[in-house]
């Protein structure tokens, strides 16, 4: 009986999107640039970087590229970076948990 092909997630080993998403959103900076690009706001690089307590210029650019390659982030020359509809998305799932998050700041 011939092995059952796995199908293949871009950035998961197990081929589960999950596992391929938390790796991307568990790198340094990338939830932060999620979140500072929230209701529909606009930033060029240099505003990011700002927003984002002056980090590294080269490990932003990297994060930069690699949620544009997810399909999370755009750049529109003269406008900055946005979200993208996916990205949008992305960033609602995460108010429920933001919301979560101040709830058990009070308890803590």
């Amino acid at each position: 009986m011939p092995a059952m092909k796995k199908d293949v997630v871009r950035g998961s080993r197990s081929g589960r999107p999950i596992m391929a998403l938390l790796d991307l959103l568990g790198r340094r900076w990338t939830l932060r640039i999620v979140w500072e690009l929230r209701e529909d706001r606009r930033l060029t690089s240099r505003a990011l970087r700002t927003a984002c307590d002056e980090a590294s210029p080269t490990i932003m650019q990297a994060r930069l590229s690699e949620l544009r390659e997810a399909g999370f982030v755009a750049l529109v020359q003269g406008d900055g970076y946005h979200l993208t509809p996916l990205g949008k998305e992305l960033s609602e799932n995460f108010q429920a948990l933001s919301r979560f998050a101040e709830r058990w700041a009070k308890w803590n």
